[in-house]
């Protein structure tokens, strides 16, 4: 048995891009040292827009666009990878990502009293 709001799927998918945006951050981490190596990113406020449609229209979940950051200073091997950039961006994903955790056991708890009412 499958317990779903359209709420409960936004925050699924809200967590999905969190995860998403946390990887995106390790790859740019482990780059640091790569000549020539570009940061890369997402948009994460576009990409939840359109995921919020999807779970409305009923589609399945797009592939995030993953592109290259601009207007960062690179260093002369070409890399422009910043770690304390890189450490913030790590920092907002893990609290978006707290954040959705607490919303969504927020909702399977609001669910559960509904069942659970008398």
């Amino acid at each position: 048995m499958e317990i779903a709001t359209g709420l409960s799927n936004e925050i699924a998918r809200y967590l999905d891009l969190a995860t998403d945006e946390a990887k995106l951050t390790a790859v740019n981490m482990a780059n640091v040292d790569t000549p020539g190596y570009q940061t890369v990113g997402m948009d994460f406020e576009g990409e939840m827009r359109q995921a919020i449609d999807e779970v409305e229209q009923g589609r399945a979940p797009h592939k995030v666009r993953v592109t290259k950051v601009d207007g960062l200073i690179a260093r002369p091997d070409g890399n422009n990878v910043s770690i304390d950039r890189e450490s913030l961006n790590l920092a907002q994903a893990q609290l978006k990502f707290r954040a959705g955790v607490a919303l969504l056991r927020d909702e399977y708890q609001d669910v559960l009293d509904a069942i659970h009412a008398k």
